[in-house]
């Protein structure tokens, strides 16, 4: 009996460490390949660009900065975000979907609050 006690315990153990390995991690940058060039600052100029932190989302033609992180019960993360565009003063209400690529689970898909996908970004080195 106490093996069995001690087997269910070990199951439980790696189940939390499992449930947790699936959650997205965002304490360092994702990007496209833009994006992480850019990740210290504008050092290349690009028309398309996708930049993730665990602050912000950050495009060719906007930053967003996070207001607050949600995870869902499948690992993605909902996030809501105040963003300012380019060329337009003040700030406006996002939000954003974060989930592991279907085919590439090292790579997060981003999709506005529409469900359109805005680009896939990977982590930066």
């Amino acid at each position: 009996m106490r093996g069995f006690g001690l087997s269910v315990a070990m199951v439980a153990v790696l189940a939390a460490g499992h449930a947790s390995a699936a959650g997205i991690d965002l304490s360092k940058p994702y990007g496209d390949k833009y994006g992480c060039i850019n990740r210290n600052g504008q050092e290349v100029a690009a028309d398309q660009m996708l930049l993730l932190t665990d602050k912000e989302l950050i495009t060719a033609a906007s930053a967003c900065t996070f207001t607050e992180t949600k995870a869902q019960a499948d690992g993605s993360l909902v996030i809501k975000a105040q963003c300012e565009a380019e060329g337009e003063d003040g700030q406006s209400p996002a939000q954003f979907t974060i989930k592991r690529a279907k085919k590439n689970p090292r790579k997060l898909v981003v999709t506005d609050e529409d469900g359109n996908k805005m680009g896939e970004v990977s982590l930066c080195r």
